[in-house]
């Protein structure tokens, strides 16, 4: 079996650099590492011909357009047998591809999805959004997981897709705002099967710090509407959870001016809540800064998730504004 790694790339130097790195010491070799450089000013390409001699490795520089329409690029110029999709912030763990080509050859999949994890290395800040993006405790969990609600969608930080797929379903059609998940909605509707390989884990390094924690997020929340655009019946309960915690606590801090006898019984539950998220996190980490932290991103996630979906429910749903 013979995998074509796809990653598109903009502005992202350092990043690719450790990507690369780690798959040079990659248990199974057969794959070549397609980099689509998406019409970056910081170019990776000097950083690249770093690799020529270690990996089966080819480099494209092309016009900006976006990951998904760059990965349509990578998937017209690839050769394997299974196209797959990392970010570049992304590090893989040596046994990643021994682990996919064994599954597939034991559990055959048309597409599969791997989850992921915060790398020894990574900075508090680093493990604490990865823990808000995997949490049980919030929206984050419902990623990478068994019980995941609904049909299973590969996330495009590690996700795989065979060629008989890209031949019958063609690629991305969207560039942007959850175009990973419109993609999968597509490969099931032509029938072909998707799963998760649970140890198919890849470390994901996510955003450096808060401020841009929220960007992502709220992009995120805005994600969710464009998919639901394209398919309704994708639009679960638990999609609105943030939104709804996020009028929650708000309506707890009005609370506390307004009805400061029903304030006691709000403030508890968020405060119970968040101490399940502090508790757990610590037992993870084994540290109590990256539990306070965790508790932070745990706020950001559901907070920005929350209002950018409110945002385009409100301007695409309600006023069907484009």
């Amino acid at each position: 079996m013979f995998f074509s790694v796809i990653i598109p790339l903009f502005n992202r130097p350092q990043e690719i650099d450790e990507l690369l790195a780690s798959l040079t010491h990659q248990t199974y070799t057969r794959f070549e590492v397609l980099v689509i450089e998406d019409g970056s000013s910081l170019d990776a390409k000097d950083i690249v011909a770093k690799y020529q001699s270690k990996l089966d490795i080819h480099y494209y520089f092309k016009p900006n357009e976006g990951q998904g329409f760059s990965r349509n690029y990578g998937f017209e110029r690839a050769k394997g047998d299974y196209f797959v999709i990392f970010d570049s912030d992304c590090l893989i763990p040596e046994h990643y591809f021994e682990t996919v080509s064994n599954y597939l050859f034991q559990n055959p999949l048309d597409a599969y999805g791997g989850p992921d994890a915060a790398h020894s290395s990574f900075t508090p800040i680093q493990k604490a959004i990865s823990y808000s993006m995997t949490s049980p405790f919030t929206t984050g969990g419902i990623r990478g997981n068994k019980k995941h609600v609904g049909q299973f969608h590969p996330r495009s930080f590690n996700m795989g897709v065979s060629r008989e797929v890209y031949e019958k379903v063609g690629g991305f059609i969207l560039t942007r705002l959850g175009e990973d998940i419109e993609y999968s909605v597509r490969i099931h509707e032509n029938g072909f099967k998707i799963g998760l390989i649970p140890d198919a884990v890849v470390y994901h390094k996510r955003r450096t710090n808060f401020k841009q924690f929220y960007k992502q997020l709220h992009f995120f929340g805005r994600a969710r509407i464009n998919i639901y655009k394209h398919f309704p019946d994708t639009l679960k309960l638990v999609h609105f959870f943030p939104a709804l915690a996020t009028l929650g606590m708000l309506f707890t801090l009005l609370s506390n001016f307004i009805w400061p006898s029903l304030a006691i019984y709000l403030n508890t539950g968020l405060a119970v809540y968040f101490g399940l998220i502090l508790v757990h996190a610590f037992i993870l980490n084994r540290s109590f800064k990256i539990a306070l932290l965790s508790v932070g991103a745990s706020f950001i996630q559901l907070v920005a998730y929350g209002l950018g979906f409110m945002q385009d429910f409100w301007k695409r749903v309600i006023f069907k504004q484009s």
